[in-house]
């Protein structure tokens, strides 16, 4: 029997009715600056709150994928727990993640196997409600034609433990990591500018180390994808770098957000 798991913030975090969504979605994309023609990403970073305050930053990193539109086949997604705690990477025992938009099958045989590992562990309970992981989901389907989905929420989980894991599902060019984080919570605007600033360049330099549970709420997967970038010699690129204060929220207490893309600088 087919076990999915239904949308938790649908009507919350994007809109509930298909349509709407999808209109929503081509709106964003349409308004995302594409500096034309680059190398294929092979990762990405994103925010994950409503699209009304990160879905802009969002879709400067997506518009990046429309030309592997039928080339990435398959999507591995880590994101940071907001709902419980626990330690490793949660792994979810659905056959597929609904959206409005439809049904993503999981890559369920990749998934099995993953269990192998100590750090990874199935928990359902974390994937219920997560909308770190589910916002990305709409998006993906939007720029994607067809693809499976390996969705991994990331407890406490050191840089290392989360890079083997990466290491393991790296594959070639059908293959894309997508991190979702928010950057700096609920500090006043110029504050955040600086504080998120500062992340930025952590990241651009790959210095995952400097990275805190301040400076990123995804900080854990976070620094295990700028930790086998590292060792893999990946090129990453700013795309935006922007908080709530410049999209839909006030300016006292903003939360921040970054979209980033990886390329390949050598063969795998």
């Amino acid at each position: 029997m087919q076990k999915i798991r239904p949308p938790a913030v649908a009507g919350q975090f994007y809109p509930a009715e298909a349509q709407a969504l999808q209109q929503t979605l081509q709106d964003l994309l349409q308004q995302a600056k594409h500096d034309g023609p680059a190398p294929p990403a092979k990762a990405i970073i994103v925010p994950h709150a409503g699209y009304i305050y990160s879905g802009p930053i969002a879709a400067r990193a997506y518009a990046q994928l429309k030309p592997l539109r039928n080339i990435v086949r398959r999507i591995v997604l880590l994101g940071p727990a907001h709902r419980i705690s626990f330690t490793g990477l949660a792994c979810s025992s659905a056959n597929s993640f609904q959206t409005p938009l439809g049904d993503i099958p999981l890559d369920r045989a990749t998934i099995d196997k993953l269990t192998a590992l100590p750090q990874i562990h199935m928990r359902d309970e974390a994937h219920r409600l997560e909308h770190s992981l589910e916002v990305q989901l709409p998006f993906l389907q939007e720029v994607l034609h067809e693809f499976s989905l390996i969705p991994l929420v990331v407890g406490d989980a050191s840089a290392e433990e989360v890079a083997e894991v990466l290491e393991l599902l790296w594959g070639g060019p059908e293959t894309l990591i997508i991190i979702s984080t928010d950057l700096s919570h609920y500090h006043d605007y110029s504050t955040a500018q600086l504080m998120d600033h500062k992340t930025s360049k952590d990241i651009e330099q790959l210095n995952y180390q400097h990275l805190s549970t301040d400076s990123a709420c995804g900080r854990n997967p976070l620094r295990g994808l700028l930790l086998i970038a590292q060792q893999r010699q990946l090129k990453i690129e700013t795309l935006d770098l922007r908080n709530s204060g410049d999209t839909a929220g006030s300016q006292d207490a903003v939360v921040g957000y970054g979209a980033w893309v990886l390329h390949e600088t050598r063969a795998a």
